[in-house]
C-alpha cells in the first residue's frame, strides 16, 4: 500500500495517510535504502508552515507529511473528503515502525532530545521489542551548529549502519533537520515530536479519551501553561478560522506561495 498524493491544507501539503500506508512507505525507503523525510504534523506544525513561507517550502519538500493531530485529520476529511478514520500520531507511528524493523532486522538510530531521555528511550524500546537493533543514538545539541559539525553528525549516523533515523528536536527544528539532512543521510528520517519523551517515560501522554476528542493540546497546556499558552491559545483559534475560510472558498492558500530557504539553519 502506498501513501496517497498530498492535499492542500492552508498551503501546506499533507498526505491523507494511514498508519499502514505510512509504515509501508517508510519501510520501502529503508529497505533500499534511499532518502525519505517524514514529519508527523499537529496543528502547531501546520501553522508554523502557514506563517513562515520558508518553513512551508521545507514541509512541502518532505516526502511524507502525515496528520498527527485530530484537528488536522478532521480538516483533511472536511476539505478533501479524505475519509480518514484515524490520525497518524507520531509516537504510535514510531512504535509501529520499531515493531516492523525488529521483525526484519533493520537497525534504527535515535537522534535528539536529552542524553538521559535518549538512554531511557533506548532501554524502554529494547524491553518492548527485544529483537530491535539500535545502531546508535545521541542527544540533540540544542543550538545551531557549523556546517562541518552538521556533516560530522550525519557521517556518524551513516557510519552506524542504521537504516532509519528517528529525530526529536521539537517543532520546527526537527522538520528543519529532516529537510536539511535528507540527502546527507540517504535513509528515512522520521520526525516524531514528543515521542522520545513519551516512550522514555519522562513526560506523560494525554489519556486516550482526550486524544480521541482532539484535546491533547489542552492536556499539555494544563501541564505547561507558561511555555505553551501562546502556541495553543493563539494558534488554535487562528487555525480553525483559516480552515473555515478555505472550506467556504473565501480565501485561497497556494502551496506554491512558499520561499526556498537561502541557507541551512543547521539546527542540531
Amino acid at each position: 500500500m502506498s501513501h496517497a498524493n498530498p492535499v492542500n491544507l492552508l498551503g501546506v501539503l499533507v498526505h491523507p495517510a494511514t498508519y499502514a500506508s505510512a509504515v509501508e512507505a517508510i519501510f520501502a525507503a529503508a529497505a533500499e535504502p534511499r532518502p525519505f523525510a517524514v514529519a508527523a504534523q499537529p496543528v502547531h506544525g501546520i501553522m508554523t508552515g502557514v506563517l513562515d513561507p520558508e518553513h512551508r517550502y521545507r514541509l512541502n519538500h518532505l516526502d511524507l507529511v502525515v496528520p498527527d493531530g485530530q484537528p488536522v485529520r478532521w480538516a483533511l476529511n472536511l476539505l478533501h473528503r479524505a475519509g480518514l478514520r484515524d490520525r497518524v500520531y507520531g509516537p504510535t507511528l514510531m512504535l509501529r515502525m520499531c515493531e516492523r524493523t525488529a521483525a526484519t532486522g533493520l537497525p534504527i538510530y535515535l537522534y535528539g532530545s536529552r542524553a538521559e531521555t535518549v538512554a531511557a528511550l533506548a532501554a524502554q524500546l529494547k524491553a518492548r521489542f527485544p529483537e530491535l537493533l539500535i545502531a546508535g543514538s545521541q542527544p540533540g545539541q540544542f543550538r545551531q551548529v557549523t556546517p562541518v559539525e552538521a556533516e560530522a553528525i550525519a557521517a556518524g549516523i551513516r557510519a552506524s549502519g542504521a537504516r532509519i533515523t528517528f529525530v526529536a528536536l521539537g517543532c520546527p527544528r526537527q522538520e528543519v533537520w529532516a529537510y536539511e539532512n535528507r540527502e546527507r543521510l540517504g535513509m528515512p528520517i522520521v520526525a516524531v515530536g514528543a515521542a522520545f519523551d513519551f516512550h522514555a517515560g519522562t513526560v506523560p501522554q494525554a489519556p486516550p479519551r482526550w486524544q480521541a476528542l482532539g484535546l491533547e493540546w489542552l492536556f499539555r497546556l494544563l501541564r505547561e501553561p507558561r511555555r505553551l499558552w501562546r502556541r495553543y491559545v493563539l494558534l488554535n483559534p487562528l487555525y480553525l478560522a483559516l480552515v473555515a475560510l478555505q472550506w467556504l472558498g473565501l480565501r485561497r492558500f497556494s502551496p506554491e506561495k512558499a520561499r526556498e530557504p537561502e541557507r541551512d539553519l543547521n539546527y542540531a
